[in-house]
């Protein structure tokens, strides 16, 4: 499995299509990613695993989300103010 993931990591350009977000707003998909890429770097790192499969949802979400939107969830999270559930 790291085999496949190390791969489509190489070979990654941009986001793909996902059927959960079928609309041209991808910004719940944005989200999504964001907060997925949290949840697995927050339970791997509990296991003490290896958060390489993580950084699949971490380049799909900086394809998506604008920069600033990224940069004001990172200060929140720092912060504890962040609105989502990790």
């Amino acid at each position: 499995m790291a085999e496949d993931i190390k791969t489509k990591l190489e070979n990654y350009r941009t986001a793909p299509f996902d059927a959960r977000f079928p609309n041209q707003n991808q910004t719940r998909n944005c989200w999504s990613n964001y907060l997925d890429y949290h949840r697995c770097q927050k339970a791997l790192e509990a296991k003490g695993e290896d958060t390489l499969p993580c950084q699949w949802y971490k380049r799909v979400y900086t394809s998506l989300c604008p920069i600033s939107w990224v940069q004001k969830w990172d200060d929140q999270r720092a912060e504890g103010t962040f609105p989502g559930k990790i």
